[in-house]
């Protein structure tokens, strides 16, 4: 076999058998490029979860198909082990073959426990570093040492002093490689063993990348003093004030080290500082991270550099992806909200190109993205699920649900710098997730407060009337009782305490769901285009609404999440559709159609649009997207809409908040 995915792949053979039940417990049928292969040969792939929701689709999808004498090949996964698969209708049993797969079978020299912690995007390395295995099965020690070092290229016992350290923490935080709390407890103890470690704060630094980056962050202006000191003879050892243990001094200038270290202040996981009145060369490994009149210059010219050596192709993975959205976040933002436009040609020459290959990509793999673990956080919907298992898992958590309407990822980068000057007490734990296409509000949003699919609300598709009962339905589904619910919506402007003292019970609220909808109506009154929104974003977040509605939640110990339903884009209007009562939804970047003949009627007409496949959308419901910087509004008009499937629109903040510890 020359992957992992052979193994399961030989089992599916197109019309073969029209069902097949599948016991999966470790979610490999999720696995990105698995899923999508299996969708390649003509597989449909369903989770059973809820009983009813899942009759509703075999019956009103497959069994009325069957029933016409039409073949299509269908999976059902169970995430439980093969001998509960009797859980599963008895007609489904009676009717389908029976398969089952888990990580003990694909690698049975290693632990179970440990393997079963690891990201299934880590597989690849694993089955590759098989051959290397003694004939033994290895304990559970050997193998996480086995993973450490094959996997993540980590040899923990040949680390032995604090340029290795740092190299090694850098490689794994700057390039956001999700190492299991299991392996990283390993790690830890395997270095505590090595004396010039014992003053670190390893239990910190190496598991959470924001104390690492702070660590970074407060020991970069003792390296700056050094260096405009280094020459100085007798100059004495100055004491620092430091929140983190571990030695002052760090080797930055050490080659293996530097070569993050302007990438980390050009992308904003450092920040610059006063240069201690250096005198730095304009080509230095430095300057970055020092304070200087051309700040936003570097930073836009080094960003360019580093989203094209990152373009992802139509074959990438969804997080590569999302790793470059963050990126083009930072750069967008700094060409929208700064005072520097010379940039705007080259910025939209190569937003163009990256949004067609996107396009492409969507089009391949946005449905293998539906039936990903929750844990991954692929999708808007996939986030109430998360935050159930979370509250299961710790029993007396509480979550608050923030979604900022139509806020777009390089709009998140915008209100990440005026929340930072407002309160210095946040951290912000960044990430991204793909929204529901069409991007639409009465889509992606409900999506995201039902944690399921939009063909689960055909009935409120076209409205968001019912998103509150959506909410108290997923959560009473998860075992709260309705006062243990909170839904409000409306908010943006005004006194927060006044807003939710009424909504929110601190004794009593464990799930609370909030709409802040400013961001939405900035847009659909914007005039300015992109520059203009990001001044108007600003100008509302510099009013503190949004930070002392985190504060409020934050002082009642709720653990916050904040993510958006879309985002949006500048385009330009290539005409109205003509059609009359033909479509349900008449949007500047989305139109939606009862058939898919209407729809052909309207695309032919305009051949940049995407009639999109109506992936995990309701019976009848049919979107025609518009493409590139294409808007259905009267040609040579200018505006700034949502509804598409750029990069912009697709892909949305996700972030979490916490208080900073003192």
């Amino acid at each position: 076999m020359s992957n992992w995915r052979d193994a399961i792949l030989n089992e599916f053979v197109p019309k073969v058998s029209k069902l097949t039940l599948v016991a999966d417990p470790d979610s490999l049928l999720a696995e990105e490029k698995l899923a999508l292969e299996l969708r390649r040969r003509g597989f449909d792939l369903i989770e059973f979860k809820d009983p009813v929701e899942f009759r509703y689709v075999y019956e009103a999808k497959y069994r009325s198909l069957w029933d016409r004498g039409e073949y299509t090949d269908l999976v059902v996964i169970l995430r439980l082990q093969d001998t509960e698969l009797t859980l599963l209708p008895y007609d489904l049993l009676q009717a389908g073959r029976k398969l089952s797969f888990n990580l003990g079978t694909l690698f049975p020299k290693l632990s179970y426990p440990v393997v079963e912690k690891l990201d299934l995007s880590l597989l690849d390395s694993l089955f590759d570093a098989q051959h290397k295995l003694p004939p033994d099965r290895l304990g559970e020690n050997a193998t996480k040492d086995f993973i450490l070092r094959q996997v993540f290229g980590i040899a923990a016992e040949q680390i032995d002093n604090e340029e290795g350290l740092l190299s090694t923490l850098l490689r794994l935080h700057y390039g956001k490689i999700q190492v299991p709390h299991e392996l990283i407890d390993r790690l830890v103890q395997v270095l505590r063993q090595q004396y010039a470690f014992h003053s670190w704060p390893l239990d910190k630094i190496i598991p959470d990348d924001k104390a690492f980056f702070e660590f970074l962050q407060e020991r970069w202006p003792v390296f700056l003093n050094r260096l405009g000191k280094a020459e100085r003879i007798g100059e004495g050892r100055r004491e620092y004030k430091l929140k983190y243990g571990g030695p002052d001094l760090l080797p930055f200038d050490h080659q293996n080290i530097r070569i993050y270290i302007d990438n980390l202040f050009v992308e904003g996981m450092l920040v610059p500082v006063q240069g201690a009145n250096l005198a730095v060369d304009a080509n230095s490994w430095i300057r970055c991270g020092v304070v200087d009149a051309d700040d936003d210059e570097v930073r836009i010219s080094r960003l360019f550099e580093l989203v094209e050596q990152k373009l992802p192709t139509v074959e990438s993975r969804y997080d590569d992806w999302t790793d470059l959205a963050l990126k083009w976040a930072e750069l967008s933002a700094l060409i929208h909200y700064g005072s520097i436009s010379t940039h705007r040609s080259q910025w939209r020459e190569i937003g163009d190109a990256l949004n067609g290959t996107f396009a492409i990509w969507l089009r391949e793999h946005y449905a293998s993205l539906i039936t990903l673990s929750p844990i991954r956080l692929a999708m808007g919907h996939h986030l109430a699920r998360r935050l159930a298992r979370d509250m299961e898992d710790s029993g007396d958590k509480r979550i608050a649900l923030i979604v900022v309407d139509g806020l777009s990822l390089d709009q998140w980068v915008t209100v990440r710098r005026v929340l930072n000057g407002q309160n210095s007490d946040f951290v912000m734990r960044e990430s991204a997730t793909f929204a529901w296409i069409p991007t639409l509000t009465s889509v992606s949003r409900q999506a995201i407060f039902f944690g399921k699919a939009p063909q689960f609300f055909p009935a409120s598709i076209n409205s968001t009337d019912s998103e509150e009962k959506l909410w108290q339905q997923f959560w009473m589904d998860n075992d709260l009782s309705r006062p243990e619910i909170a839904y409000k919506r409306g908010l943006g402007n005004g006194d927060v305490s006044k807003d939710l003292d009424e909504t929110v019970n601190p004794g009593q609220t464990k799930a609370v769901g909030l709409v802040v909808d400013m961001v939405d109506k900035i847009m659909h009154g914007m005039r300015l285009g992109a520059a203009g929104m990001h001044g108007q974003v600003a100008q509302w977040c510099q009013g503190g609404y949004l930070g002392k509605l985190i504060d409020y939640l934050l002082d009642r110990d709720y653990d916050i999440w904040l993510t958006s339903d879309h985002g949006n884009i500048e385009c330009e209007g290539k005409g109205r559709p003509a059609e009359g009562v033909l479509a349900e939804t008449r949007g500047a970047r989305a139109r939606v159609y009862q058939t898919p003949e209407l729809r052909s009627q309207v695309a032919s007409a305009f051949t940049s649009a995407c009639e999109w496949e109506p992936v995990g959308l309701p019976d009848n419901y049919f979107p025609l997207v518009a493409g590139g910087r294409d808007g259905f509004v009267n040609s040579g008009n200018s505006i700034v809409g949502h509804g598409g499937i750029t990069l912009e629109e697709v892909i949305v903040p996700l972030v979490r908040f916490e208080r900073r510890t003192r």
